[in-house]
């Protein structure tokens, strides 16, 4: 008797796990020592924290003047809590409007020395919903190299084209201007200080070139207010010629938020077109009260500025004789540029066994090979802290 051998049937492979990416990704960034998590601190002053139990002098905080621990601001939230509760409870467009949102937007405007301003929950939210709102998939966007992930998720959302222009490279922008054929309209995107490395956009040329071109220019003000410009209001105030303004309250003001200055029809339009606005349930009163405390600090804090300015430059002048590049900073920002990512990475876990909070900042968030440390400076350092950090950062070797 012969027997047939049946041929087995061949099994499907299975598919895929559905959160393959994620393994890969997670894995990807572990070997590439660009892998990232949480851990928590508690604040004790202005400049100090406490993490795992060992308390460290703060270098990376953006709490540039030291007012998330004012007692003005402080007692200011306090008050607008008890007086309008701990929420908005809704939109601004239903009935999350209240007095001292409007309040707050009309000194916000006086003090910028603009038509308008209009509050928003982030600056990440603002500069996302506002690029949206404003530009379409006609528009042409020429934007800073180094412009901050906000605007550039903004300007990838608006499908418009965009063209990177060479780091404060102005020449290379006027000729992409020159070269711009038709589109619905052409926007200048920009930082007047860029927050990774310190240093400032030309302000008044950038004016120059939009209005010889016909360019909305579009200004993330973020690190400069509060620290530079007429009373603290950062480099794009009182500057005619700009379009669109975006500041946060997260830094300097020391609370939460931000918001945008314009015309009072852009205004307009951004309440009735601008999604990020229009869906978003409004900031909290306890936030718009220490907003308005900062406002209020605002012109009576040179002194402070001053002083911030010139601990900054003695950071650098200290670092440039280290032998450190700083990157072109001209701001309380001050790079110390590394390189490679796992040396930047051992700097600053040498720093925290010194007792140094200063974090390391890696690709993605910056440029391959330009890993750097990024010190954010407060008027509330005082100069032996910096002497310290300075001491430590001399005293490390690989």
């Amino acid at each position: 008797m012969v027997h047939h051998t049946v041929p087995s049937q061949a099994q499907p492979e299975a598919p895929p796990h559905k959160f393959a990416f994620v393994d890969r990704a997670l894995a990807d960034h572990q070997q590439s020592q660009r892998w990232r998590s949480l851990y928590s601190i508690t604040p004790l002053d202005a400049v100090c924290v406490l993490k795992n139990d060992r308390k460290l002098v703060n270098f990376s905080s953006n709490d540039y003047l030291g007012l998330s621990k004012h007692p003005a601001l402080i007692a200011a939230a306090q008050d607008y809590t008890a007086r309008y509760g701990t929420g908005s409870t809704a939109s601004r467009l239903v009935t999350g409007t209240y007095d001292i949102h409007q309040q707050l937007e009309e000194k916000l405007a006086i003090a910028c020395g603009r038509e308008a301003s209009l509050l928003f929950n982030s600056g990440f939210q603002a500069n996302v919903s506002l690029l949206v709102s404003l530009l379409d998939s006609r528009s042409l966007v020429l934007c800073d190299r180094l412009i901050h992930n906000s605007l550039i998720q903004g300007i990838l959302a608006s499908k418009a084209r965009f063209i990177r222009y060479a780091h404060n490279d102005l020449n290379h922008l006027e000729k992409l201007l020159r070269q711009a054929g038709d589109y619905s309209r052409v926007m200048i995107v920009t930082e007047t200080v860029f927050s990774m490395n310190g240093d400032r956009s030309n302000v008044p040329a950038l004016v120059n070139l939009a209005g010889i071109h016909n360019a909305i220019l579009y200004l993330d003000d973020a690190h400069a207010l509060g620290v530079l410009g007429e009373d603290g209001m950062g480099l794009a105030a009182h500057q005619t010629g700009v379009d669109i303004v975006v500041g946060t309250f997260g830094k300097a003001f020391g609370a939460f938020g931000a918001f945008v200055t314009c015309s009072t029809k852009l205004k307009d339009y951004l309440i009735n077109c601008c999604g990020g606005f229009i869906y978003t349930t409004a900031l909290p009163p306890s936030i718009i009260g220490a907003i308005a405390a900062a406002l209020q600090l605002m012109p009576t804090l040179e002194p402070e500025r001053q002083y911030l300015t010139q601990s900054a430059e003695y950071l650098r002048t200290q670092l440039h004789q280290l032998g450190y590049d700083t990157a072109g900073s001209t701001s309380q920002i001050v790079p110390l540029m590394v390189g490679d990512e796992g040396k930047t990475l051992r700097l600053c876990e040498w720093l925290e066994e010194s007792g140094i909070l200063a974090i390391a900042i890696r690709p993605p968030t910056v440029a391959a090979g330009t890993s750097r440390i990024r010190f954010a400076l407060s008027s509330q350092h005082q100069r032996e802290q910096i002497d310290y950090l300075v001491n430590a950062i001399g005293n490390w070797h690989e």
